[in-house]
């Protein structure tokens, strides 16, 4: 009985603490499903694999070179050991998931290269200190950097620009660094731009991409896209040395060919995107609560004083507080509704006033 009731809690409203919680969406569970027919190869020698690849190389305008793995975990450190040698080193944001929330992989699976955060105003890169980071020492006791990777969109939920993007690949790229893009949310930041997938991505400089599909209303499933082909050399036996070649592989791509083909990649993420813009004005309009970032993405982070923190949790709400003191952070997803929403916003605004 207790557990009863513990799940109907959970489900009386929807959760804002991450885009995970989310649902598959339609169009991915019916790929899925088309694929569970028949006996088909395995180890992505299928038809469904080979077709998501091509919907890839259509929506990035160009002959990219695909794989697919389980997770964003994998996508990234699997990404970023095959740019660098175990003496080399990984710039990053010090927000960034690699360096925040990876356990360590992507040191362990590059057997040592470190990463080296620097900081940043909005969770982007501040140049000259990138740049200062790159020419700081280049002594053999020191680790050479090699990759700068950048978060898209940011960890804070803003997006870089096309312009913003090209500047600091360039600085990379003059000092002979690739550039690597985790993309847990590249499809919120296209919506979020209105621009072309390759507008933010090989045509701005990034070397490889992780896009991410599990936020976006998949079950699973991440790509890893080298734009640089022979920058791919190998990187299948990463893959199967780390657990990620799927024997039945059709069953991660396939859902790829729904999410793409018919854009609901984008549409999902649109509707993400303005679930957060209506979820920011109805905070925005709440005594006691500051928007702390620019709301560009499919995230609302705010500071409310703690004890209406206590209070929202207490009614039963999730969500992450990291940010600082009275922080957190509220996701959206393509499963979010405008209803959810406002029962959202009303809580809070109850929470304010004293009265829940």
């Amino acid at each position: 009985m207790p557990a009863s009731d513990n799940t109907s809690a959970q489900i009386m409203f929807n959760q804002f603490a991450s885009d995970n919680y989310a649902g598959i969406c339609p169009e991915a569970m019916q790929a899925m499903q088309a694929a569970n027919t028949g006996f088909t190869p395995s180890y992505g020698d299928d038809f469904w694999t080979e077709r998501a690849c091509e919907q890839l190389r259509r929506i990035f305008e160009t002959d990219c070179q695909v794989f697919f793995v389980f997770n964003g975990t994998a996508a990234n450190s699997l990404a970023l050991a095959s740019l660098c040698r175990s003496y080399h080193s990984v710039i990053c944001h010090d927000l960034a998931h690699v360096e925040t929330d990876e356990c360590g992989a992507p040191e362990f699976f590059s057997n040592g290269t470190k990463l080296l955060h620097i900081q940043g105003p909005m969770g982007k890169f501040d140049l000259t200190e990138v740049e200062r980071t790159i020419t700081r020492r280049s002594d053999i006791h020191y680790p050479r950097p090699k990759v700068l990777s950048l978060t898209q969109a940011t960890e804070v939920g803003t997006v870089y620009t096309p312009g913003e993007i090209n500047a600091a690949s360039e600085l990379a790229h003059s000092y002979g660094l690739r550039v690597h893009m985790d993309g847990a949310r590249f499809a919120n930041a296209v919506a979020s731009l209105g621009v072309a997938p390759a507008d933010i991505s090989w045509r701005a400089g990034v070397d490889v991409l992780c896009l991410g599909g599990a936020k976006n209303g998949m079950a699973l499933g991440e790509v890893v896209v080298f734009f640089d082909k022979e920058l791919a050399h190998e990187f299948e036996y990463r893959c199967k040395q780390a657990g990620q070649l799927a024997s039945k592989m059709r069953f991660i791509s396939a859902p790829w060919i729904g999410m793409l083909e018919g854009d609901t990649w984008l549409k999902n993420a649109r509707h993400a995107n303005d679930c957060a813009a209506l979820l920011a004005a109805e905070l925005t309009a709440i005594e006691g609560v500051r928007i702390l970032y620019p709301r560009q993405a499919n995230s609302v982070f705010i500071e409310m004083p703690g004890e209406v923190a206590e209070k929202l949790r207490a009614a039963g709400w999730r969500f992450y507080s990291f940010i600082g003191s009275g922080g957190a952070r509220f996701m959206c997803s393509w499963q979010t509704s405008t209803k959810d929403v406002m029962q959202l916003a009303e809580a809070v605004k109850k929470a304010s006033s004293g009265t829940i």
